[in-house]
């Protein structure tokens, strides 16, 4: 690899800051602290959501129901929202 194109690629603390996850992986991201985790420094980044705490991985997602929106508007304007506009 050609030196100085390339982003430094080296390991770093990532810590879910919603509930105080903390994982280590490779990134370039840049980062001003550092942190110790299991007895290491890394370079820390904080981070607003993870799949610790991502709806959709802890199983507490809500689902929308848009049949029913779907439902409640045609009952509220009815054949007003399907005919064409008037002049």
């Amino acid at each position: 690899m050609k030196e100085g194109i390339h982003p430094n690629y080296r390991e770093v603390l990532f810590e879910d800051m919603s509930n105080g996850f903390k994982f280590v992986t490779r990134s370039t991201i840049q980062t001003r602290d550092t942190a110790e985790f299991e007895g290491k420094s890394y370079p820390h980044a904080k981070i607003e959501v993870s799949s610790e705490s991502h709806p959709f991985y802890t199983g507490q997602q809500k689902i929308m129901d848009t049949a029913g929106r779907v439902e409640k508007f045609n009952k509220k304007f009815g054949a007003r929202a399907t005919g064409k506009a008037t002049k």
